[in-house]
């Protein structure tokens, strides 16, 4: 690997809900990345996994969509996760996501986005999601991304209207970055 090769950064959404506010912050993200040209970037939803109510884990990484998941995760340099806050955690789904893969999430980064209906912005989804990712052998940078009061910082259409969150957006996307290339280098 260059370092002259792009650093790719999937966004995983972490709600199959519908109505779900977290997709707009995902779009969001998706569009701040795009903006970089040293970075690529891949949403990838939960609502395209449709888990067995018996098998989960690895045993579903060589099972599309799952291999395709899995695929992506290798190829990654870091990841950012889009959780909404569901009763002070994430959400199942997400968890059973996240449990398809190990070894290919070892010494990458990971930035944790809060998103919440209250004034909280998703704290404690993002409290919750530490002992996971540091399970799964990802490197959580010290800056995360909070969205709180969601459904006032987006127009009906998806449009953020919060006009400091560009500027976080990009705070948080540069360590990201920084911590993701760090790590790139050490695992060549």
């Amino acid at each position: 690997m260059s370092m002259n090769k792009k650093i790719f950064l999937p966004i995983i959404l972490g709600t199959n809900r519908k109505d779900r506010q977290s997709e707009y912050v995902a779009d969001f993200l998706v569009g701040e990345i795009e903006v970089h040209e040293g970075i690529n970037t891949k949403l990838i939803d939960v609502r395209d996994f449709h888990f067995p109510a018996n098998d989960y884990g690895p045993n579903l990484k060589e099972k599309a969509p799952f291999k395709s998941y899995a695929d992506t995760i290798q190829r990654a340099d870091g990841i950012i996760i889009v959780a909404p806050e569901y009763n002070h955690s994430y959400p199942g789904v997400l968890k059973s996501l996240l449990d398809v893969c190990y070894k290919e999430y070892e010494y990458k980064a990971v930035g944790l986005v809060g998103v919440s209906m209250g004034a909280w912005g998703g704290i404690r989804v993002i409290e919750s999601l530490l002992p996971v990712v540091k399970a799964l052998g990802l490197s959580t940078i010290k800056l995360d991304l909070q969205f709180p009061n969601v459904q006032d910082i987006f127009d009906a259409d998806g449009k953020i209207i919060d006009a400091g969150a560009p500027e976080r957006a990009q705070k948080f996307i540069s360590s990201l970055v920084r911590v993701s290339s760090s790590l790139r280098l050490a695992r060549e």
